[in-house]
Order: C-alpha cells, then sequence, then structure tokens
C-alpha cells in the first residue's frame, strides 16, 4: 500500500514538473550599462534558453547609455530572427535607451518605456566632434566639415535604423534626426510621434496592455496572451560575469602588461615556471578581451615598442635615451589603445599613470642593479689579480714567487727583487705574473 502512494506521489510531482517547464512565462533580460561583449553574450544566450524553455514572449529592460556597435548588432540580429516575441521596455523611471538602446528599442515587437525615460542621441560616438556647435532641429548637418569615411559611418548608421523603422512600422523621420543630430525624445513624445507604442510604469501593468495585441513574429502573426503571466529574470551567470570582467578594459590592459613583465622575468630567469605560467594565461585572456575590444592596433603596437626600449634600457644602458623613449611611447600607445570615445570603453588614466610610473620604477631599479654590478670587483677567473700586492719570497735557485689567493706563482719584472719586496701584479703570462716593485712612500 505504502509503495502504491509513493508510485502516485511521483507519478503527480512528474507532471507538475512537466507542466511548469511547459507553463508559457513572460522572459525579462535585462540589459543595464554600457552595451559591450558580456551583455549582448548575456542576452543572446538568454533568448535562446526561452525560446528552449517554450516560453510566451521576452521583454528586453534596457537601461544603458549605449556601446559597442558590433555587441549591439549581434543583439539586433538575434532579436530579429528570433521565433518569439521580443518586446523593448525601457525601465525603471529615470533609465535610458541612448544610442546603441535607441537602435534596440527600434528592433523589437513592441517598444515600451516607462514615465520618465527618454532615448535616442543615436550618433555613432567614435566620429563625434565636440569641438563643432551642434546643429539645432531646424538646422541640417554640418556634413562639410566631417571627412568621407566620417560621412560614411553617418550615412550606415542611418539606413540601419531607417531599416529597423521601416521593418517594424515606426517613425524612421526622427530616426534619422537621432542619428544626424543626436536628438532625444521623452517618453511620451516618443508616443505621441509613433517611435513607441505603450507607456507603463511598471510590469504588471505592461503585460496587461500587451495583452491582445497583435504582432508580426517569422512572417506569421501572433497574438500575445500575457494576462496573468508569470515573469520570469533571467539572471547572469559566471560566464557572462566572468566575460564582463576581463572585457572591462581595464582589467584586460593590466592583464596584458602582467602577461608581457610574467614571460620577461621567465626568460630573464628560466626554469623558475610561475611567472611564465601566470604570463601567458593573463596574455592569453587579454587577447581574447582585445579581439571582442575597440583596440587600436597603432596603440598596441606603441605599448609593445615601449616595453621593448624599457628592456632595452636595462640591458645596454644608453643613458637614459631609450628608457625614456620607451616610457613615452608606453604612456601614449596606452591613452590610444581603445579606438573608441564611449566613456565605458576608456582605459582610467590613473590606471595608465600608476602602470607608467610602476614601469619606470622598474627600469630604475634595473639600471642601479646594473650600474652597480659594473663597479663591483671581478671575483672569478684570473682578471681579479690584476692590481693585486703580494711580498716577494725567493726559493732555492734564484725564482722569485709570491703567494696569492692560497696559491704560489712565478713573477717576473724588470725590477732587480728582493726577499719580502713589496710588488704589485700588472700583467698576467700563463703562469707567469709579471710585476712591479712596489714603491714605498
Amino acid at each position: 500500500m505504502s509503495r502504491m502512494i509513493a508510485g502516485r506521489l511521483l507519478l503527480v510531482l512528474a507532471l507538475l514538473s512537466l507542466h511548469a517547464t511547459a507553463r508559457a512565462d513572460a522572459w525579462v533580460i535585462e540589459v543595464d550599462g554600457a552595451i559591450g561583449p558580456a551583455s549582448a553574450d548575456h542576452f543572446v544566450r538568454g533568448l535562446e534558453q526561452a525560446v528552449v524553455a517554450n516560453a510566451e514572449l521576452v521583454i528586453v529592460r534596457i537601461d544603458t547609455p549605449g556601446g559597442l556597435d558590433l555587441s549591439m548588432r549581434d543583439m539586433i540580429k538575434v532579436m530579429l530572427a528570433a521565433p518569439l516575441p521580443v518586446v523593448a521596455y525601457v525601465a525603471p523611471s529615470g533609465a535610458r535607451a541612448a544610442s546603441a538602446g535607441t537602435y534596440l528599442l527600434y528592433a523589437s515587437n513592441i517598444a515600451a518605456m516607462a514615465p520618465g525615460t527618454n532615448l535616442g542621441a543615436a550618433t555613432p560616438v567614435q566620429i563625434g566632434k565636440p569641438e563643432l556647435p551642434k546643429p539645432t532641429d531646424d538646422q541640417a548637418p554640418d556634413e562639410a566639415s566631417m571627412s568621407p569615411m566620417e560621412t560614411k559611418v553617418i550615412n550606415d548608421a542611418v539606413a540601419y535604423i531607417q531599416s529597423l523603422a521601416q521593418l517594424r512600422g515606426r517613425n524612421s523621420e526622427w530616426a534619422e534626426k537621432a542619428v544626424r543630430d543626436g536628438a532625444s525624445l521623452s517618453a511620451n513624445s516618443a508616443l505621441e510621434i509613433g517611435v513607441i507604442e505603450i507607456i507603463a510604469p511598471s510590469m504588471a501593468d505592461l503585460l496587461e496592455q500587451l495583452d491582445g495585441r497583435e504582432v508580426e513574429v517569422g512572417g506569421r502573426r501572433v497574438v500575445l496572451e500575457t494576462a496573468g503571466l508569470a515573469v520570469y529574470t533571467h539572471p547572469v551567470d559566471w560566464r557572462s560575469e566572468f566575460l564582463g570582467i576581463i572585457t572591462d578594459p581595464n582589467v584586460a590592459y593590466i592583464l596584458m602588461l602582467v602577461g608581457v613583465y610574467g614571460l620577461l622575468l621567465e626568460f630573464y630567469n628560466p626554469g623558475v615556471g610561475l611567472p611564465g605560467i601566470t604570463g601567458a594565461i593573463c596574455l592569453l585572456l587579454a587577447l581574447y578581451a582585445f579581439q571582442a575590444l575597440p583596440v587600436s592596433y597603432a596603440g598596441l603596437g606603441l605599448i609593445l615598442l615601449g616595453i621593448a626600449l624599457m628592456v632595452a634600457e636595462a640591458f645596454s644602458p644608453s643613458f637614459g635615451i631609450l628608457g625614456l623613449g620607451g616610457l613615452l611611447a608606453f604612456v601614449v600607445g596606452s591613452v590610444l589603445l581603445m579606438d573608441t570615445e564611449m566613456p565605458a570603453y576608456q582605459i582610467a588614466l590613473p590606471v595608465i599613470l600608476a602602470v607608467a610610473v610602476f614601469s619606470a620604477a622598474l627600469l630604475v631599479l634595473a639600471l642601479g642593479m646594473l650600474m652597480r654590478a659594473r663597479r663591483r670587483p671581478v671575483v672569478t677567473g684570473l682578471d681579479h689579480l690584476l692590481g693585486a700586492t703580494a711580498v716577494v719570497q725567493l726559493l732555492p735557485g734564484g725564482v722569485a714567487r709570491v703567494s696569492l689567493d692560497g696559491e704560489m706563482w712565478t713573477v717576473a719584472s724588470d725590477d732587480r727583487l728582493a726577499q719580502d719586496d713589496r710588488v704589485t701584479v700588472e700583467a698576467i703570462d700563463g703562469l707567469t705574473l709579471r710585476v712591479s716593485k712596489h714603491e714605498e712612500r
């Protein structure tokens, strides 16, 4: 009897588990902070898992100042190809969908904002010209002041956001203004001119307003049934957190330097193992982070040149010329390393200065040790006998010998030598020391 009851309980639990797995939830994927490789990885894998979990829809809660173009486009590609509706929701109040966030909003099936939020300022920041006056709403941008490459990037960004606007039936004229003029909108203004479809103060209110709306997904019309849906927030897992740490420009920069200095230490003192292993791991992590970041190869080359010059100064002193040149190249390369004007993807100046001071201190320490080594008397071979003084001992047969370093040496001199004369070693000729008589003063 007890086995029968236990079996029925297991069957009920299995059915409940199956029902929970098949239940269509509203998945929430949060995009907070600057958009980069880590946030793109979190979004892409979250959307894939939502599809596997048979979610009813995905809500992307956005609060971002913008981010990297490549990461943004990776997110939009997955969003456009998703087999379920994707809703972009700028929330909570006070949040923003600036720059890359505006593109995400335009790419979604339904765009929503909380009261007190804003979007826009979608001009590519890499080509911003802060010294030029910003055009007003009734002025055309001064395209004559832009280089052909800047014009090309602007036109590409305009075409991209307009294609998204046309795909989702949103205001394409304002989208162009957001890119060319850096225009921004509040939530109410965005609703009035057809940039968004919903203003919702909370997630519950958003689900209520979404219920019954019809959207096109994968070429088919889908009617949303969101009333009473459970909300599941997709957490940031260890992989995304780790990727976020190593793709931080400051962390990637330090990893690169630890890798380079670790390998240099291993080459200088082979056989230790720990510096080489640590350096190799850090350098590989840095290279992985750099391939996901907008790195300037000119800046990277200057950093490596600076390190090479400082190492050359340590091994072959040039009175500081190589060292100062290497330090200058190192600092300039560090400033130029990140090929973007996004503040979130710039290396902090205090970090650059701290590393430069540390490198300079290592250079001075190495030079000091080298100079002390050069002043130190020779302690190996026979050269250390030059300049040494000894007392002549005449042995039978009239052969003059001296005792140095615990050994007896035959000596030859142009001076007449007598027993107990003090002599100075001038040269070494095989096993014979050439000496001169030491004159007393």
